[in-house]
């Protein structure tokens, strides 16, 4: 090779040692002790100087950034060294492509020269060099099958529930008892308890920032560094206060991780193969999880609720101060956009409820070529739905007759069908059975040739995809099965979580979080009587659509209630919210007001003439002082030219 100096030069030597976990420890010859003995015996034997010694302790040799592998390059690159010796070559790595980069280009570039002593590489030896690259190759390929073996033992530990992080997420702490099961932390667990508290009430993640930080609670690392965790503390060096700031995505972080519900998730980062260390995320619903692993902090319809919300497009609150307990939960019944809040010009009512209105966002985008406007007054779909709630938990706990009565209608079909389902399911098995018993047969009369090739085939033939038919219907009758038996137990659900509101008297984004999934609202109908309806639906969690409702819209210029005139006393209908007298003396004030207003304008006018005549007097003053000045200097230039 060009540049590479003669054998019997004494060469600067650097020997490299290097031990991968995947290599184990438990093989002495592979121990970074031994591999300093050999390669320091080796060194001596030749008569060379043995320079430094580099060793990357715990490395895996499919990545090149490894500390002291980096530092035996600089050393390389400023002439310390000209010579390389490792134990064998996968010590140096087992990236095919990296290895021959460093053989074939860097290190003849550079006048180094390699040797490997177990497996007789040295690239003054032109003959050993050639197998070298199918040896690169061979190592490459150990350290891919480790790969695949690691990824399955750790996948296999997954799918049967072990948490296998190095410390467990906020609010657990290790099973001592076992390491891989996680228990709840009673020190912090509180605190998720109230982060998703506040997310059911429909705060949003920057209002449940400021509301923790508030307590001056330690934050999730800070908190992790306090337990012992290593790695941590640098976050806090320069600014103590920072322990008890947290940061938006440590409560979005909470809100999202199944963790907090009892499952255990993983796999949210995966690599496209080994060499490559990028490991984009995934997205939430990508992840792979495992239900029950653990005791939850929250239910999992809380954090599946939670979920919900985080994923509507929500505006809790507008520049007037109404609070949209609705958000995310109206849509137009046609085309399924949301419901937006918005002021319908009726800013001087007491309550800012009766100065709003939903209508259709697709329809306040694009006008009615999309949709129309669907609007309904807050106040009418406040009472709607609140009155709504109150009959359904009013019936589930005070008549059992009318519960079973909606319990029939909800599930009545899909009993009647899952009976039919049932008894078809069994025909089914039944058949696969005797299929079963017909290919044995079938294939017996092969062997004994009873019958002919041809006939096999085409008797097999026909047997196979009837059973393919019949399997293909199966899954979808167990299906079926399966969303009939959840329905029925939906109801029993519903009915047990309702029986908690009750008596309620106001709404608010809690109880429509944990009540309503969706609420639909129609466009305004005119009956045939001249009358103006209007039909709402609520879909209720676990039991969906029950029936719809049939409104009156409130008309913008409903009157307000009577109030009394704070001037004469008498009772009157105001016409709006800020209104203090009767129209008589609403009236008679006016016109007070009106002839004070024209009093004060005259006596405004009259000071402006009175001033603006004193200063054209003094002006005509000014100016016959100036006329009398010049006369006088003429007089008494005329006097001295005399003279």
């Amino acid at each position: 090779m060009a540049g590479i100096k003669m054998e019997n030069q004494i060469y600067e030597v650097g020997i490299y040692c290097r031990l991968s976990k995947d290599d184990g420890t438990d093989n002495e010859s592979a121990s970074i002790a031994t591999q300093k003995s050999i390669l320091t015996d080796y060194v001596k034997k030749q008569g060379w100087h043995l320079v430094k010694t580099y060793v990357d302790d715990g490395y895996s040799g499919t990545n090149f950034q490894r500390p002291s592998f980096q530092n035996m390059i600089k050393d390389i690159e400023n002439g310390r060294i000209n010579c390389v010796v490792t134990k064998d070559l996968s010590r140096l790595g087992r990236n095919y492509l990296d290895c021959g980069l460093y053989l074939e280009v860097f290190f003849p570039e550079n006048n180094v020269r390699y040797i490997a002593v177990n497996d007789g590489v040295d690239t003054l030896n032109k003959s050993a060099m050639d197998i070298t690259p199918f040896r690169n190759i061979l190592n490459e390929m150990y350290s891919a099958d480790v790969s695949v073996k690691i990824k399955s033992a750790y996948r296999a530990r997954f799918q049967q529930g072990k948490f296998m992080g190095t410390y467990a997420p906020y609010g657990y702490v290790k099973d001592p008892a076992d390491h891989n099961h996680l228990l709840i932390d009673d020190k912090v667990a509180h605190v998720v308890r109230e982060i998703f508290d506040l997310a059911l009430a429909g705060n949003g993640i920057a209002k449940i920032r400021k509301h923790i930080n508030k307590q001056h609670v330690l934050r999730p690392a800070a908190y992790a560094a306090e337990q012992g965790a290593a790695g941590y503390e640098r976050h806090f060096e320069d600014n103590e206060e920072n322990r008890y700031i947290w940061s938006e995505n440590s409560i979005r972080g909470i809100l999202r991780s199944p963790i907090y519900a009892g499952n255990l998730a993983g796999y949210k980062r995966i690599a496209a193969n080994m060499k490559s260390k990028k490991r984009p995320s995934k997205l939430p619903e990508e992840w792979e999880v495992i239900p029950n692993t653990h005791e939850g902090i929250v239910t999992q319809e809380e954090f599946d609720t939670v979920q919900q919300l985080m994923t509507s497009r929500r505006r809790e609150q507008n520049a007037g101060g109404f609070e949209n307990i609705f958000s995310g939960v109206i849509k137009c019944a046609d085309c399924g956009y949301a419901m937006r809040a918005s002021s319908a010009n009726r800013r001087k009512r007491p309550d800012i409820i009766d100065c709003i209105q939903y209508s259709c966002n697709n329809y306040g985008r694009y006008g009615n070529i999309m949709c129309t406007a669907h609007s309904i007054e807050a106040r009418d779909l406040f009472n709607a739905v609140l009155a709504d709630i109150n009959r359904f938990a009013d019936m589930a706990v005070n008549d059992e007759k009318a519960v079973r009565a909606i319990e029939k209608r909800l599930t009545e079909t899909d009993q009647s069908r899952a009976k039919a389902l049932e008894k078809e399911r069994k025909k089914l098995n039944k058949r696969l059975a005797e299929l079963d018993r017909l290919f044995s047969s079938l294939y017996e009369d092969k062997v004994m040739e009873r019958i002919t090739e041809r006939n096999f085939e085409m008797m097999s033939g026909k047997y196979q995809k009837e059973q393919l038919e019949i399997e293909t219907r199966l899954k979808e009758v167990t299906e079926t099965l399966n969303d009939s038996y959840e329905k029925s137990q939906g109801v029993r659900d519903f009915l047990s979580l309702i029986r908690n509101y009750q008596g309620l008297k106001e709404l608010d984004a809690t109880v429509i979080n944990a009540l309503i999934d969706k609420i639909l609202v129609s466009e305004r109908e005119k009956m045939a009587d001249g009358t103006v309806q209007q039909e709402i639906k609520i879909y209720y969690k676990f039991i969906g659509f029950v029936g719809e409702l049939h409104i009156t819209p409130t008309k913008r210029w409903t009157a307000l209630k009577p109030k009394n005139c704070t001037v004469c006393g008498v009772e009157y209908v105001p016409r709006s919210g800020i209104s203090k007298y009767c129209p008589e003396c609403r009236e008679r004030i006016r016109k007070a007001q009106g002839t004070e207003t024209k009093r004060r304008s005259r006596e405004r006018n009259r000071q402006v003439c009175i001033e603006l005549s004193a200063k054209n007097d003094r002006l005509i003053w000014n100016s016959g002082q100036e006329e009398r000045c010049v006369r006088a200097i003429k007089i008494r230039k005329l006097i001295l030219s005399g003279m």
